[in-house]
């Protein structure tokens, strides 16, 4: 049986440990079904949840009346932060929840509010400003609605989420996506309840994530993606690489040597 020569062997198994870290194809796509085509739609029913309002968190309170003094009373927020989307400055400018789950709001005095869902918060702050101020409109935001991304993905970091309400693919989508190495079979969902950390699985290939109770995010939930072992197998491949690129050099300077 013939032999290869010590130049094919020399990059034999680096090639074959690069070869290892390749993705496969199947491994990329979000929600494959055979049932999704161009001709029909696919609609699934997923009920958004309803988040309840915890210490910690930020409002915006805006109160429209027709009674300007008023108005500005209540409206501490500032406005230029909020179109610039600056977390500091709308965290420094809204209604901190208290630790006993409370706002303080000008003349009309504390309000709990934890517990509470926003429009909910909305209508106990609009019975009670009503009292003060004639034909006065309030309108209740969540300003600290925030999401971690860690992991194979192109941008992790955290982001806030201004529409009031986000899905795991636009958190994802936020941070870029995820790279090729990210494992989308195996995403990590650690969200903050009352008892303590939660942490769950989700299958990004599996089309049974859109009627998934975990499809929306809720604040502070945080998305951890998985490296594949081809990211592993790939790093290990370049090293391997240079290790052989190393010994080649150092065998063929020997040789001239030798020859010599």
């Amino acid at each position: 049986m013939p032999s290869l020569p010590s130049s094919c062997l020399r990059w034999l198994l680096p090639a074959l440990t690069l070869l290892s870290g390749c993705v496969a194809q199947r491994q990329l796509p979000y929600l494959q079904s055979p049932g999704y085509s161009a001709s029909s739609a696919v609609a699934v029913a997923n009920a958004r949840p309803s988040y309840r309002i915890q210490p910690n968190d930020v409002l915006s309170v805006r109160v429209q009346s027709p009674q300007p003094e008023f108005n500005e009373l209540f409206n501490v927020a500032d406005a230029r932060a909020m179109m610039n989307s600056d977390p500091g400055a709308m965290f420094l400018s809204g209604y901190s929840v208290s630790e006993d789950g409370q706002i303080a709001l000008p003349t009309v005095g504390a309000l709990k509010v934890a517990g509470l869902d926003v429009m909910a918060a909305q209508a106990l702050v609009q019975q009670r400003v009503s009292g003060f101020v004639r034909g006065a409109n309030v309108v209740v935001k969540l300003l600290s609605f925030k999401v971690t991304v860690l992991g194979e993905v192109r941008n992790p970091g955290r982001y806030f989420v201004y529409n009031g309400q986000a899905s795991v693919l636009e958190g994802l989508g936020l941070a870029g996506d995820l790279t090729e190495y990210g494992n989308r079979q195996n995403v990590k969902l650690i969200r903050q309840t009352p008892t303590g950390s939660q942490v769950v699985l989700l299958n990004l290939t599996d089309p049974a994530l859109l009627g998934s109770p975990y499809y929306y995010l809720l604040p502070n939930d945080a998305l951890y993606v998985e490296p594949l072992r081809a990211r592993a197998a790939r790093a290990n491949a370049n090293n391997l690489g240079l290790a052989f690129a190393g010994i080649s050099a150092v065998v063929l300077l020997l040789s001239f040597l030798k020859s010599n």
